[in-house]
Protein backbone atom coordinates (compact mmCIF):
# COMPACT_ATOMS: atom_id res chain seq x y z
CA UNK A 1 0.00 0.00 0.00
CA UNK A 2 1.39 3.78 -0.91
CA UNK A 3 1.16 5.88 2.76
CA UNK A 4 3.09 8.68 0.35
CA UNK A 5 -0.46 10.54 0.28
CA UNK A 6 -1.11 9.55 4.09
CA UNK A 7 1.97 11.12 5.23
CA UNK A 8 1.84 14.11 3.61
CA UNK A 9 -1.72 14.48 5.19
CA UNK A 10 -0.58 13.89 8.50
CA UNK A 11 2.52 16.26 8.23
CA UNK A 12 -0.05 19.11 7.07
CA UNK A 13 -2.22 18.15 10.36
CA UNK A 14 0.79 18.29 12.27
CA UNK A 15 1.68 21.95 11.12
CA UNK A 16 -1.89 23.67 11.33
CA UNK A 17 -1.77 22.30 15.02
CA UNK A 18 2.00 23.54 15.54
CA UNK A 19 0.68 26.74 13.98
CA UNK A 20 -2.38 26.94 16.17
CA UNK A 21 -0.39 26.45 19.11
CA UNK A 22 2.32 28.87 18.19
CA UNK A 23 -0.42 31.68 17.74
CA UNK A 24 -2.51 31.39 20.47
CA UNK A 25 1.04 31.01 22.54
CA UNK A 26 2.68 34.27 21.10
CA UNK A 27 -0.50 35.92 21.51
CA UNK A 28 -1.09 36.15 17.61
CA UNK A 29 -4.94 35.09 17.30
CA UNK A 30 -7.85 36.40 15.35
CA UNK A 31 -9.12 39.39 15.74
CA UNK A 32 -12.13 38.10 17.42
CA UNK A 33 -10.10 36.65 19.86
CA UNK A 34 -8.31 39.67 20.70
CA UNK A 35 -10.10 39.88 24.05
CA UNK A 36 -13.93 40.14 24.44
CA UNK A 37 -15.74 43.45 24.11
CA UNK A 38 -18.78 43.86 25.72
CA UNK A 39 -20.19 46.78 23.30
CA UNK A 40 -19.60 44.46 20.71
CA UNK A 41 -20.24 40.45 21.35
CA UNK A 42 -19.16 39.11 17.65
CA UNK A 43 -18.26 35.34 17.38
CA UNK A 44 -19.87 34.85 21.54
CA UNK A 45 -23.28 32.89 22.26
CA UNK A 46 -24.61 34.62 25.65
CA UNK A 47 -26.62 33.36 28.56
CA UNK A 48 -28.55 34.83 31.10
CA UNK A 49 -26.71 33.55 34.59
CA UNK A 50 -28.61 33.61 37.63
CA UNK A 51 -26.49 33.22 40.98
CA UNK A 52 -29.43 31.48 43.18
CA UNK A 53 -28.74 30.93 46.89
CA UNK A 54 -28.23 27.10 47.72
CA UNK A 55 -30.73 27.44 50.60
CA UNK A 56 -33.26 29.30 50.00
CA UNK A 57 -33.43 29.29 46.56
CA UNK A 58 -33.53 32.81 46.31
CA UNK A 59 -31.80 34.33 43.35
CA UNK A 60 -28.67 36.84 44.76
CA UNK A 61 -27.89 38.33 41.12
CA UNK A 62 -27.67 38.18 37.47
CA UNK A 63 -25.77 38.80 34.22
CA UNK A 64 -25.64 37.92 30.64
CA UNK A 65 -22.49 35.97 29.96
CA UNK A 66 -20.60 35.77 26.95
CA UNK A 67 -20.13 32.17 26.41
CA UNK A 68 -16.29 30.63 26.00
CA UNK A 69 -16.87 27.11 25.06
CA UNK A 70 -14.32 26.08 22.55
CA UNK A 71 -10.53 25.72 23.68
CA UNK A 72 -9.59 29.13 21.94
CA UNK A 73 -11.95 31.48 23.25
CA UNK A 74 -11.55 29.75 26.84
CA UNK A 75 -7.60 30.40 26.74
CA UNK A 76 -8.30 34.06 26.02
CA UNK A 77 -10.96 34.66 27.88
CA UNK A 78 -11.36 38.24 29.07
CA UNK A 79 -7.57 39.14 28.35
CA UNK A 80 -6.95 42.77 26.31
CA UNK A 81 -10.68 43.46 27.61
CA UNK A 82 -10.70 47.06 28.62
CA UNK A 83 -13.92 46.92 30.69
CA UNK A 84 -17.01 44.77 31.99
CA UNK A 85 -20.15 46.09 32.55
CA UNK A 86 -21.34 45.57 36.13
CA UNK A 87 -24.62 43.14 34.75
CA UNK A 88 -22.00 41.27 32.35
CA UNK A 89 -19.43 38.45 32.55
CA UNK A 90 -18.37 35.66 30.97
CA UNK A 91 -19.03 31.27 31.29
CA UNK A 92 -16.69 29.14 30.26
CA UNK A 93 -17.67 25.72 29.69
CA UNK A 94 -16.22 22.75 29.62
CA UNK A 95 -16.41 19.32 28.97
CA UNK A 96 -16.20 17.67 32.28
CA UNK A 97 -15.69 18.01 36.04
CA UNK A 98 -11.55 18.57 36.34
CA UNK A 99 -9.19 20.92 38.38
CA UNK A 100 -9.28 24.08 36.52
CA UNK A 101 -6.66 26.58 36.83
CA UNK A 102 -7.46 30.73 35.60
CA UNK A 103 -5.12 33.33 35.42
CA UNK A 104 -5.41 37.07 34.93
CA UNK A 105 -3.43 37.36 31.73
CA UNK A 106 -3.53 40.73 30.07
CA UNK A 107 -6.12 41.99 32.20
CA UNK A 108 -6.76 45.61 32.64
CA UNK A 109 -9.37 44.94 36.04
CA UNK A 110 -10.16 42.76 39.12
CA UNK A 111 -12.47 39.50 38.77
CA UNK A 112 -14.04 37.00 40.94
CA UNK A 113 -13.46 33.30 39.33
CA UNK A 114 -16.16 31.46 40.23
CA UNK A 115 -15.81 27.62 39.91
CA UNK A 116 -19.16 25.12 39.65
CA UNK A 117 -19.13 21.29 39.05
CA UNK A 118 -21.57 19.85 36.38
CA UNK A 119 -24.67 20.48 38.15
CA UNK A 120 -24.00 24.22 38.50
CA UNK A 121 -23.33 23.77 42.32
CA UNK A 122 -20.65 26.65 43.31
CA UNK A 123 -17.18 25.01 44.71
CA UNK A 124 -15.29 27.55 44.93
CA UNK A 125 -15.25 31.52 44.79
CA UNK A 126 -11.47 32.97 43.82
CA UNK A 127 -10.64 36.81 43.83
CA UNK A 128 -8.61 37.60 41.62
CA UNK A 129 -6.77 41.47 41.43
CA UNK A 130 -5.98 43.17 38.48
CA UNK A 131 -1.98 42.63 37.67
CA UNK A 132 0.15 45.21 39.55
CA UNK A 133 2.57 47.49 37.24
CA UNK A 134 4.58 45.72 34.75
CA UNK A 135 3.09 42.59 35.41
CA UNK A 136 0.89 40.88 32.65
CA UNK A 137 -1.07 38.52 35.38
CA UNK A 138 0.32 35.25 33.91
CA UNK A 139 1.45 34.01 37.64
CA UNK A 140 -1.95 34.76 39.09
CA UNK A 141 -3.31 31.31 39.65
CA UNK A 142 -6.73 30.87 40.58
CA UNK A 143 -7.49 27.41 41.10
CA UNK A 144 -10.77 25.25 41.85
CA UNK A 145 -12.72 21.91 40.69
CA UNK A 146 -15.13 22.94 38.17
CA UNK A 147 -17.09 22.07 34.69
CA UNK A 148 -18.50 25.83 34.74
CA UNK A 149 -15.98 29.06 36.01
CA UNK A 150 -17.96 32.40 35.71
CA UNK A 151 -15.85 35.23 35.46
CA UNK A 152 -17.57 38.54 36.88
CA UNK A 153 -16.18 41.83 38.36
CA UNK A 154 -13.87 41.72 40.94
CA UNK A 155 -16.75 42.06 44.22
CA UNK A 156 -19.12 41.11 42.60
CA UNK A 157 -19.99 38.06 44.83
CA UNK A 158 -19.41 39.47 47.72
CA UNK A 159 -21.38 41.63 47.15
CA UNK A 160 -24.22 39.53 46.45
CA UNK A 161 -23.45 37.26 49.20
CA UNK A 162 -22.27 34.60 46.98
CA UNK A 163 -20.99 31.30 48.55
CA UNK A 164 -19.91 28.06 47.90
CA UNK A 165 -23.10 25.63 47.81
CA UNK A 166 -25.01 28.23 45.81
CA UNK A 167 -25.94 27.32 42.55
CA UNK A 168 -25.04 28.66 38.60
CA UNK A 169 -28.69 29.01 36.65
CA UNK A 170 -28.27 29.03 32.85
CA UNK A 171 -29.74 27.43 29.42
CA UNK A 172 -27.37 27.04 27.43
Amino acid sequence: MDRGPLVYVAAALVALAGAAYLGLATGAVAPYLAGYDPADPEGYDHAQVAVVDGETGETLGRVEAAVADTFPKRYVGLSETDHLPEDRGMLFVHGGVDERTYVMRNMSFGLDVVFADADGRITAIREAPEPGPGEDGAAQEYTGEARYVLEVNRGWAAERGVEPGDRLSFDL
